[in-house]
């Protein structure tokens, strides 16, 4: 991903991230789960703004764990020289089990082939593994049936805990609906999750750690905090559902900021079509601008002639089709210079669009209005001295 710390020169487009925003964020949490230990969760370059420069800053602000998806997400931290506990979660047959052992990673086993493949690199790096056994309490994704499929899960891995091959770190498992306060299935998978944690602990598992709670249940659910909460969207100041409240709500603020510089500003008739298919067509004379961001630097084509845009203290809305690289805007008449910024989320405090504005106006949610930015948009990296 490209990075900068600093602006050197205007940039055709631009994602500010404030890490002092994410520092605070992180404390909030803290805050809001004041008994567990927080992993911030750094997955798809942090949902968007770069892993390694927010891994830091979570860390910096009290996270005493960080989560990736993939191993190579989380062996490229390390290689980056993040210390301390790393977790990682989503494995297919022959990933790179030895070298996540070698590097001191947690990884996650949720069936009999990982442990069968965890135990082999063991025996070839002459080191015990840390295992985290992952519990289905009801998601329905990854993680171990409860019943006869966990009793022999928790038999083979306490098994090779005893011939010295690993050691069971942790119990966990991962919320359905968490995001839609009430839902039945919370307090049901609860239910699961306590019953198969007390199943392993009967069988004489010992973890560091047993987590559940996603960023809502981290918010909304005190008790399902346990020893640790895996923060995701909401270290980044996103609320994981507009049901729950606003960022402001949670005290947490949004970190990242995307704004371009317009291409090109002019003046077109009445009549005129505008973009691909001609799905826009100026009501009348009128002046357009030309904002280089499309849809191969991760702007939905589905807001097309619904996402907003602020460009000199006023909303404006995509004219037609959002392209590859580029979208119009219909500015009414008014004449900003080439050059002049068009902002299209940031935290709202000039009046400009959120992520969420952007989820509302692409059907979508603002976790995948961030992460989807793409490569070719320069992240810009201020306030990234610890605060004092």
């Amino acid at each position: 991903m490209s990075e900068r710390t600093a602006p050197t020169a205007p940039l055709r487009a631009r994602a500010e991230i404030d890490l002092a925003a994410l520092r605070a964020n992180v404390r909030a949490l803290r805050a809001h789960a004041p008994g567990a230990a927080v992993m911030a969760v750094v997955k798809s370059e942090a949902y968007g703004h770069g892993a390694v420069p927010c891994a830091r800053a979570a860390v910096a602000a009290g996270a005493t764990w960080l989560g990736t998806a993939t191993p190579e997400e989380a062996l490229a931290l390390r290689a980056a020289g993040l210390p301390g506990r790393i977790m990682c979660w989503l494995w297919t047959p022959g990933g790179p089990w030895r070298e996540a052992i070698e590097a001191d990673l947690d990884v996650s086993v949720s069936g009999m082939w990982a442990l069968a493949e965890v135990v082999g690199a063991a025996r070839g790096a002459d080191r015990p593994a840390r295992v985290q056994l992952k519990a289905d309490t009801g998601l329905g994704r990854g993680g171990c049936q409860p019943g006869e499929d966990w009793a022999e899960l928790v038999r083979e891995a306490l098994r090779a805990e005893a011939e010295g091959l690993l050691r069971v770190t942790g119990l966990w498992s991962h919320f359905a609906c968490a995001d839609e306060p009430g839902h039945p299935s919370i307090a049901d998978q609860l239910g699961v999750f306590r019953e198969m944690v007390a199943y392993a602990e009967g069988q004489g598992v010992r973890p560091e750690v047993r987590h559940i709670a996603n960023s809502p249940a981290t918010l909304t659910l005190p008790e399902s905090h346990f020893d640790l909460v895996r923060t995701g969207i909401a270290t980044y100041g996103i609320s994981p559902s507009p049901e729950l409240g606003t960022p402001a709500d949670f005290g947490l603020r949004p970190v990242m900021t995307l704004s371009a510089s317009l291409a090109l500003v002019k003046h077109v008739p009445g009549g005129h079509g505008v973009s691909y298919g001609h799905r826009y067509v100026t009501p009348g004379a009128t002046t357009l601008g030309l904002v280089p961001l499309g849809y191969a630097d991760g702007i939905p084509r589905h807001a097309s002639s619904a996402g907003p845009v602020l460009v000199e203290g006023k909303w404006r809305t995509i004219a037609g089709r959002v392209a590859m690289d580029q979208f119009v805007v219909d500015l009414g008449g008014d004449e900003p210079a080439a050059g002049a910024e068009a902002v299209l989320f940031g935290p709202g405090d000039r009046g400009e669009p959120t992520a969420e504005d952007w989820a509302q106006a692409a059907g979508t949610i603002a976790y995948e209005i961030v992460t989807r930015i793409g490569t070719r948009v320069p992240r810009v990296y201020v306030n990234e001295e610890r605060d004092g």
